[in-house]
């Protein structure tokens, strides 16, 4: 019987999902699969040091997490071209002597919206966040043909480094950088609103924008799945938004996550259902 030794590296992973997710999917393959929580609050440990750690100790893949998934990139021998091209990884495969960093992000946001929000506009977006992740949602969002994504950041400078990124791949028209105070009218001409910042989470609870922002014109997609209703879906929703959970994405990005450490194509309508049953029982 193949067996895997597998991770995921990050702050305040404790509720994290991702376990439970790969080796109940692994059991259906016939692998011995074993996946560990790697948490840099409990261990004390940078990024650098656990990936070094991880590869000493026969691990064959890691999933990064919040906030390492720009960190992780100078602890690595090589990057995809996704990966490169994002400035974050999500995915770390042990490559024999080298470690090789991808990004699943992105792919697994852009199945979970064509999925959960086939039909809706996207001329003008918002979103809200500009790290790891927010390079991953932004790059989906354009690669699906979006009109226009501006990026708002606490940081701008963040939020002006991504947008120039962005521009550069896809036309600097298509992606902007903006600050909060620029929100209201944002808003009140956008289509949809991507949030892609730790607000919301078990961790992190409350909204990351004024309530009184949101209107029902707005599509609003959360990347946050613990819990799968975040106070900003419930307040949409209230509102009469249409909303899309970060739930299918987690389970996408980690359905691409398991094919690069196992080779093995996974079921992701099966990697649904476990998800529906973690987050019910």
């Amino acid at each position: 019987m193949a067996s895997y030794l597998t991770g995921l590296i990050g702050s305040g992973i404790g509720p994290s999902l991702s376990p439970p997710l790969h080796e109940r999917e692994a059991a259906h393959h016939g692998l011995r699969y074993v996946y560990r929580l790697l948490d840099t609050d409990n261990l004390g440990h940078d990024v650098g040091e656990l990936v070094r750690t991880a590869r000493r100790f026969g691990y064959d893949g890691l999933n990064i997490t919040h906030p390492c998934k720009q960190a992780v990139i100078p602890h690595l021998d090589e990057l995809s071209a996704d990966a490169r091209m994002l400035g974050a990884v999500n995915t770390v495969v042990f490559d024999g002597e080298r470690a090789v960093g991808h990004n699943t992000d992105w792919t697994g946001f852009a199945e979970s919206f064509e999925r959960g929000l086939p039909d809706a506009p996207t001329r003008r977006i918002v979103q809200l966040g500009a790290g790891g992740a927010g390079a991953a949602i932004a790059h989906a969002l354009l690669t699906m043909g979006a009109g226009q994504v501006t990026v708002v950041d606490a940081d701008p400078g963040r939020a002006t480094e991504l947008a120039g990124r962005l521009g550069e791949r896809f036309g600097h028209e298509r992606a902007h950088p903006a600050t909060q105070d620029d929100l209201p009218g944002l808003l009140a001409d956008a289509d949809g609103l991507a949030h892609a910042t730790p607000t919301g989470m078990a961790l992190h609870p409350g909204l990351p924008l004024p309530v009184e922002l949101l209107h029902p014109g707005l599509w609003v997609a959360d990347i946050v799945y613990r819990p799968l209703e975040t106070e900003l879906l419930k307040q949409a929703r209230a509102l009469g938004c249409r909303t899309l959970d970060g739930g299918g994405m987690v389970v996408f990005q980690a359905a691409h996550a398991f094919r690069l450490f196992t080779g093995r194509t996974p079921d992701s309508e099966r990697m649904l259902a476990h998800l529906t049953d973690l987050v019910t029982s």
